[in-house]
């Protein structure tokens, strides 16, 4: 299986609701570095997986919908705990309709195989969600 992980990061402020969370329940700000991997089985005519530079114009067109915001005022995700793992899998499902939506190019049944998002919180923390694509 062939892979390309590009990155990019976001800077967001959101709070979390639960004593679990301790101080976080107040109103912070968090840095992500954001790690897009699409996997493919054979790669293209072309001997690429998908063009990078489109790849990563997609990854921060997708990235702008979060940066910059209070994700406690963000549309539909108000009264949500926006944790790390919950970003990473809201990321990929951002970017799995970028890429049926031919963001990266006419897309057939089979194209990628998988897609995987890595949120790196910290140096010694960070969260993923991955998934098979049709």
């Amino acid at each position: 299986m062939y892979s390309l992980t590009v990155q990019d990061h976001i800077m967001i402020a959101h709070s979390f609701k639960g004593e679990i969370f301790g101080p976080a329940q107040r109103v912070h700000g968090a840095t992500f570095v954001v790690e897009w991997e699409l996997r493919r089985r054979r790669l293209d005519a072309d001997g690429l997986i998908v063009d990078i530079g489109l790849m990563r114009r997609t990854l921060r067109e997708s990235l702008d919908e979060l940066d910059y915001r209070n994700l406690d005022d963000v549309e539909p995700l108000k009264g949500t705990n926006t944790t790390t793992e919950f970003l990473a899998g809201l990321i990929f499902e951002l970017l799995k309709g970028k890429v049926a939506a031919n963001a990266l190019g006419p897309v057939t049944a089979g194209t990628y195989a998988a897609m995987k998002v890595t949120l790196r919180e910290s140096p010694v923390a960070w969260a993923a969600y991955e998934a098979d694509l049709p």
